[in-house]
């Protein structure tokens, strides 16, 4: 297994094409993807010829991928995913942070403690200067994972939306922590 980090209770590791029924469960729960988009299903030819390459892609900045397969240490139950992204494939400065997980993951701190433990890593070991992360104005339990993570709100905007779907109207915000205001919490 090609374990990127673990925390308390959490293994995040590269994907595999092997995960690709575990991608095709997460991304079919219209539960899961009421805020990317709109709960539609995701078919097998989608995770193989999109979904996966996004996540197997390396970073030449990181020397390593960008999304992790999150399972539960004890268990080694798929999770989902977390993204720690740069947003330039040759410079480490500015990262996107994101998170999948299924429906038994939420509200049990999961989101939380892989954030936090992927922006220490950014910051200590990565060479990250800014984290960023977005979501839907009315996904509040992602921007409560925000907040809990140490981000703070940075703006709204309107996106374009390929279709709209249920709350897109209210648009997107997004939140930033930088390494300088971390280090003066951590």
């Amino acid at each position: 297994m090609n374990t990127f980090l673990e925390t308390g209770r959490l293994v995040l590791r590269g994907f595999t094409e092997a995960d690709a029924d575990h991608l095709l469960a997460l991304d079919n729960d219209p539960d899961v993807m009421r805020f990317i988009n709109g709960g539609r299903p995701t078919s097998r030819e989608a995770i193989q010829t999109q979904t996966l390459p996004r996540l197997l892609h390396d970073y030449p900045c990181f020397g390593t991928r960008g999304y992790w397969a999150a399972e539960e240490k004890s268990t080694g139950l798929f999770l989902g995913w977390f993204e720690f992204r740069p947003l330039d494939d040759h410079n480490p400065a500015v990262v996107e942070l994101g998170y999948r997980l299924n429906k038994a993951a939420w509200g049990r701190g999961y989101a939380t403690e892989g954030s936090r433990a992927l922006i220490h890593k950014g910051f200590t070991v990565l060479g990250v200067e800014r984290v960023t992360a977005n979501t839907m104005a009315v996904n509040t339990g992602s921007r409560r994972v925000m907040e809990k993570a140490g981000l703070t709100f940075l703006r709204s905007f309107t996106g374009e939306w390929p279709e709209a779907i249920e709350g897109s109207e209210q648009g997107e915000v997004e939140y930033e922590l930088t390494r300088v205001k971390w280090v003066q919490y951590a």
